[in-house]
């Protein structure tokens, strides 16, 4: 199952449709980056890493469908149209690192136009691939910390749908399952857009991995019950010292979990990581329609009052000092998480 995928004959990007599921599992093709801009937008496709490799794949679909002949213009052109893709939503870092990675390829190109056109086509199919090969690794890495019998509470989505393929933080529970452990998952329902119902469980059921559903509030009772052992949650952008933006609730679930002396792990790959932010004050945090909170029926009605306004914070950031460790393909890091992270990110590692 991948999220992803280049359709060489029709010269599109197909992804799956992620607010179709559980009910409907449909694919969608993309033509152009405005198909890109609005597919990260409705959330058609979500998750950090999954968000940077469509941008990248966004950024070919722009130059293949561009008419500028001269390489300069084409250029101009390409920087105007990665601004466009990097503005889709603000707080997953994965997407701008991404374009990043791109805008150096298309400013030290030389030579013709349609070789650029087949260079980006070419580097999208690398960071694909290369999410994959991330995922696994750091996979490996946070199967470590999994034991024989262990119930994890799982936040939001973080499998194979949340990337190209197999995950971050649900692909360490994957790869336990596949490594024979015996384990249960919580999985939180993530509301407002219940990410965890319908998209984690979803997941778990293809995997054959056993797990319940809980409404988010319910995580601290559990950890109170001792019927946990783990919280494993991703991450949307992390801060030099750890500080960990991810789906709103994670900050109250590393707080219950902290105050039950239960370990917490966020799980990304480095591209996650925004060398510019010092501390998770700095992330800008995502404000989403308030009617994904609103338009909440019960027997088909409607159950806020009329007129009723909402705040709709799609992330928190949860502070390093509630951390357990940062799993990462480089391994699991533990506190303190600056001179690990700047160590990783200096020298290239």
């Amino acid at each position: 199952m991948r999220t992803i995928v280049w359709n060489e004959k029709k010269q599109c990007v197909e992804i799956i449709d992620q607010n179709a599921l559980p009910v409907d599992y449909i694919t969608i093709s993309l033509f152009s980056y405005n198909d890109v801009i609005r597919a990260i937008q409705h959330m058609t496709v979500r998750g950090a890493p999954a968000i940077g490799v469509t941008g990248a794949y966004g950024m070919a679909l722009a130059a293949l469908r561009s008419s500028e002949p001269q390489l300069s213009d084409i250029k101009a052109e390409l920087g105007e149209i990665a601004q466009k893709i990097g503005g889709a939503r603000p707080t997953a870092v994965n997407l701008w690192n991404m374009l990043d990675r791109t805008l150096d390829l298309i400013k030290g190109f030389e030579g013709h136009v349609d070789d650029l056109k087949a260079e980006l086509l070419k580097f999208a199919h690398h960071l694909a691939e290369e999410d994959v090969a991330l995922n696994m690794q750091l996979s490996r890495h946070g199967a470590e910390l999994i034991e024989d019998g262990d119930h994890i509470v799982h936040h939001c989505n973080t499998g194979a749908l949340a990337t190209v393929d197999y995950g971050t933080a649900l692909g360490v529970i994957r790869m336990a399952h596949e490594q024979g452990k015996k384990i249960h998952v919580y999985v939180d329902e993530t509301r407002p857009r219940l990410q965890g119902s319908r998209l984690t469980a979803w997941e778990l059921k293809q995997y054959g991995i056993p797990y319940d559903i809980i409404t988010d509030s319910s995580s601290g009772h559990l950890m109170q019950m001792g019927l946990v052992n783990k919280v494993f949650f991703g991450a949307d952008r992390v801060a030099m010292n750890g500080d960990v933006a991810n789906k709103i609730g994670s900050y109250m679930l590393a707080l219950a979990a902290v105050d039950n002396n239960v370990p917490v792990y966020s799980v990304f790959p480095m591209s996650t990581v925004d060398a510019k932010i010092r501390n998770g004050k700095e992330i800008e945090i995502e404000q989403r329609d308030d009617r994904e909170v609103l338009d909440i029926a019960l027997n088909g009605d409607i159950v806020v009052p009329d007129a009723a306004t909402a705040l709709n914070y799609a992330f928190d950031v949860t502070p390093n000092r509630l951390l357990t460790g940062l799993v990462t393909e480089h391994g699991v890091l533990y506190p303190p998480f600056y001179e690990k992270l700047d160590k990783i990110i200096r020298e290239g590692i």
